[in-house]
């Protein structure tokens, strides 16, 4: 896929950091973080060397859902803060060369939201999906209006009406796209989105992108409602992101995306690249999901060759067009460290995420290895089933030694109680005062990536072995070796490019970044247990 779509000139050299902001960092003491608190941090971000960060839903909620049922997407929660302390957030970090984005919740509102309040009392409202009739799968409306309504995700989060793509008689609520309430709700979000990049605001990740048009094989009026709005921001908003998602690059691309993740959902296995390199069938699992070994295992039982699949179909589906963004984790899927593997085998991950042709996200408290914690209380919709509790990947930021982490310890005031109660947890502040911590691992692969385009996003990529370790080339320049099982490894010799052993000499390697790997006394290339290299083929 090609294309001639302007984009923004940042995107292609971005790396990502998601902020879960009511764990991040806390400034007044209430035990939620606030906009103050991640503006006291950006020094953090800006010496990691990150340049784009995404604030999961930051506007006026009733928190049933953590913030994704809004009840005004045009102000900020007051327990964050006012718009004026997130304008003074988007400034500081505009100072320091980050951009911010908002996390839009496109789909569906709180049931709470004043539209849905009115839309409850008022039968020739078609803000929402309404039957006159039970359905399956729709809740009774809560107000004077005698009907129906279909929700989104949870209960209390009525799902917006943007139309079917597929009329049935039989199914009156059943609206054509180009209704009255479709309309008006695709209005709102290109009003909403006007609003705050107005306030310098850099774009938007979009919750459950694929949602909003019901029962549409192959999402074909979903695509033209997101392309619509790609083409208006092209004109008013050219230097604007819209990051989807999805789950699957190629089909939110082609709706108009400038970038979606790989995800750990997803139909027709589009959750299984992501989870064949990570899901160690601890932490956030669904019965479904659980699998055979992943890839990033100690005991070297996985295979890359499943990521690797999904990674070049997507990159042919989107090459020119949009980028395919790679997450360490997010707020509803377990973090790296979980389970069995533990901070000290995160770092050939992390060479993976920073040298692989993607767009690398971290997820916040995962740069110093911060664990997955099991069976907390839910917190917020935070539990969605006996083996799926999102809360263990959404703890408060440990910025320094203690219990408190910079919040509260009073239980009334505390959002989420227990934290990991290992001694020797990782915290900010002892890891930046140990130049062999992952923290400084994760910022030297950030500013090796920086330093040599052919890292990145656009750079060409050959694999040369894909099993331990995993052997690449970057832009036919620059050889990367991973291994992340705990046993040492050696490269085939047919995985070397011609001469590739001969460090320091014409043709050999030079390394850029090395942990671990090495060139054994027969010039072979050995990696160690959990190791990886970065060379320069010269």
């Amino acid at each position: 896929m090609t294309s001639t779509r302007p984009s923004p000139d940042w995107l292609t050299d971005a790396v990502l950091y998601q902020i879960y902001p009511q764990s991040f960092a806390d400034s007044d003491g209430d035990g939620i973080g606030d906009f103050a608190g991640i503006t006291e941090h950006l020094d953090h971000l800006a010496w990691l060397g990150v340049d784009t960060v995404w604030l999961n839903p930051c506007f006026t909620s009733p928190f049933r859902d953590a913030g994704y049922d809004v009840t005004d997407y045009l102000a900020p929660a007051p327990r964050y803060g006012t718009t004026e302390d997130l304008a003074a957030l988007v400034e500081a970090a505009r100072r320091k060369g980050i951009r911010v984005l908002l996390d839009l919740v496109a789909g569906h509102t709180s049931d709470q939201h004043p539209w849905f309040r009115a839309s409850a009392e008022d039968p020739s409202d078609h803000r929402y999906i309404w039957s006159e009739r039970p359905v399956d799968g729709f809740v009774a409306s809560p107000g004077g209006r005698i009907g129906w309504y279909r929700p989104n995700f949870f209960e209390c989060q009525p799902a917006l009406n943007f139309g079917f793509a597929r009329e049935d008689p039989d199914q009156p609520w059943r609206q054509p796209v180009d209704a009255e309430g479709p309309r008006a709700n695709r209005a709102a979000l290109r009003g909403i989105m006007a609003h705050w990049l107005g306030l310098g605001l850099a774009g938007f990740r979009v919750d459950m992108a694929s949602s909003l048009v019901k029962d549409d094989p192959g999402f074909v009026e979903t695509g033209k409602l997101w392309t619509e709005l790609r083409d208006w921001l092209d004109r008013s908003h050219p230097q604007a992101a819209l990051f989807a998602e999805w789950g699957d690059p190629a089909a939110a691309v082609a709706a108009g995306f400038h970038a979606d993740f790989f995800l750990q959902f997803g139909g027709a296995d589009h959750g299984l690249p992501l989870r064949s390199l990570w899901n160690n069938n601890a932490g956030t699992v669904e019965e479904f999901w659980k699998q055979g070994p992943c890839y990033f295992e100690a005991e070297g039982r996985g295979t890359p060759e499943v990521f690797l699949d999904a990674w070049r179909s997507a990159a042919q589906l989107t090459e020119g067009a949009g980028h395919i963004a790679l997450p360490t984790a997010n707020h509803d899927f377990s973090r790296l460290a979980t389970g069995p593997r533990t901070a000290d085998q995160l770092a050939p991950a992390f060479a993976l995420l920073l040298t692989w042709p993607t767009l690398p996200a971290v997820y916040y408290g995962d740069e110093i290895g911060m664990r997955y914690v099991p069976d907390l209380p839910d917190v917020e919709g935070s539990v969605l089933g006996p083996t799926y509790n999102r809360a263990g990947s959404r703890t408060p930021m440990q910025w320094a030694p203690g219990p408190n982490a910079g919040f509260s310890t009073a239980p009334a005031e505390r959002l989420y109680l227990p934290v990991d109660p290992d001694p020797h947890r990782p915290d900010v502040a002892t890891q930046r005062a140990d130049p062999t911590s992952l923290l400084h691992t994760v910022r030297r692969l950030i500013a090796l990536r920086r330093a040599h385009p052919g890292l990145g996003a656009r750079g060409s990529v050959e694999v040369r072995h894909a099993g331990y370790p995993l052997v690449y080339t970057r832009a036919g320049r620059y050889l990367v070796v991973v291994n992340p099982r705990r046993e040492p490894a050696v490269v085939p010799p047919a995985a070397l490019p011609d001469g590739a052993g001969r460090v320091g000499r014409p043709g050999g390697l030079r390394p850029l970044d090395v942990q671990g790997v090495r060139v054994g006394a027969g010039g072979e290339l050995r990696a160690d247990g959990f190791s990886y290299g970065v060379f320069d083929l010269g």
